[in-house]
């Protein structure tokens, strides 16, 4: 296992895993930057909430991108089914 030292709103971390430690540090810098956009924007100094409001703030970017991820599929899964169609009605 490594170790990645990370710093996260004026805090340092150790986090261990086998994750690379780049992905680890640009993870770190994206909860770092999301939690200053939420401190710069609420005003608040608890950094307990403007942990949990960015996580909600990131939470709702994954649900987002899941839901727009699915619609994808649905919409590529109807088209190769419109192709495929087409292929089978020209053969047959």
């Amino acid at each position: 296992m490594k170790s990645v030292k990370v710093e996260i709103y004026d805090q340092t971390y150790q986090i261990r895993g086998e994750l690379d430690e780049a992905y680890v540090g640009e993870l770190g810098r994206y909860v770092d930057a999301k939690m200053r956009e939420v401190a710069a924007s609420s005003r608040t100094i608890d950094s307990l909430r403007v942990a949990v409001l960015a996580a909600l703030n990131i939470a709702d970017e994954l649900h987002t991108l899941r839901q727009e991820h699915g619609e994808l599929r649905e919409n590529l899964r109807r088209r190769a089914e419109r192709c495929l169609a087409l292929v089978e009605s020209s053969l047959g």
